[in-house]
């Protein structure tokens, strides 16, 4: 029976030292060959932390490796080349994503969001920003779901 190990590491950049060693180790594969096929598959997400499966087979000592999306305001972040959200709501004005921004975000996650549709899934990015202080097109994102809800946008 395959054994399976959940990492979050970050992109592009995981190394043999935690979590990835720790957690592979015991399992009696190569570690060092993982953590390069793990930085040759999330090199497009640097900087930002990355849900990786490492599935074993323990007899075989074979891997296999899924990749998931960065969670949304790590990817929000990235579109506004954040290190982190703003430390007040008083900031919120300043910092705005754009409908294109919140169109890219939503198809990257749509596959790992509840969301029926690409409308849907924007609703879910812009209700992220608002949670996060970040206004969307420069207007309080309940506005823009709003807008979207009414089919004005």
């Amino acid at each position: 029976m395959a054994e399976i190990v959940e990492l979050l590491v970050d992109g592009g950049e995981a190394s043999a030292g935690p979590p990835v060693g720790p957690a592979l180790g015991p399992l009696g594969i190569n570690v060092g060959e993982v953590v390069k096929k793990i930085n040759e598959m999330t090199a497009a997400m640097k900087g930002m932390k990355v849900p990786v499966k490492v599935i074993v087979d323990p007899t075989t000592k074979s891997f296999q490796i899924e990749v998931g999306t960065p969670p949304t305001s790590a990817l929000i972040k990235k579109e506004l080349g954040l290190e982190k959200g703003p430390s007040d709501m008083s900031q919120m004005k300043q910092l705005s994503l754009s409908m294109e921004q919140v169109k890219k975000i939503a198809e990257i996650k749509k596959n790992n969001m509840l969301a029926n549709d690409l409308k849907a899934a924007m609703l879910e990015v812009i209700g992220t920003a608002l949670s996060m202080g970040i206004s969307v097109e420069g207007k309080d994102p309940r506005e823009i779901q709003k807008l979207i809800k009414e089919g004005k946008l």
